[in-house]
């Protein structure tokens, strides 16, 4: 997985996704998900005030910002998944565990 990953990201679409989610963190709809107080990505149970918004495919590799594609995620997964896609993720996981070599 330390292969280069060509991030080739659009600024106004970079832009104009952020403020959606800006909107987005105002909604009835994400309070309730900081509510539950729990980290999409280890389940843990950090309350509301530790969770931030994660996009799931990152908008700098063309995700949206909508209900579909944000999760609340703790700072530590957050800042550990930085721009990576769902699959890149998990390729990632893999080689830390060395179960990569297996496959």
């Amino acid at each position: 997985m330390k292969q280069w990953i060509d991030i080739q990201k659009d600024d106004k679409h970079v832009a104009r996704e952020r403020e959606k989610a800006r909107a987005l963190r105002k909604s009835i709809w994400w309070k309730q998900q900081l509510a539950a107080g729990v980290c999409h990505y280890c389940g843990a149970k950090v309350g509301g005030n530790a969770l931030t918004l994660d996009h799931v495919v990152p908008v700098a590799r063309g995700g949206c910002s909508n209900k579909g594609n944000v999760v609340p995620a703790c700072l530590d997964c957050n800042q550990k998944k930085k721009y990576r896609t769902p699959a890149e993720q998990i390729l990632a996981d893999l080689e830390e565990r060395g179960d990569l070599e297996q496959l």
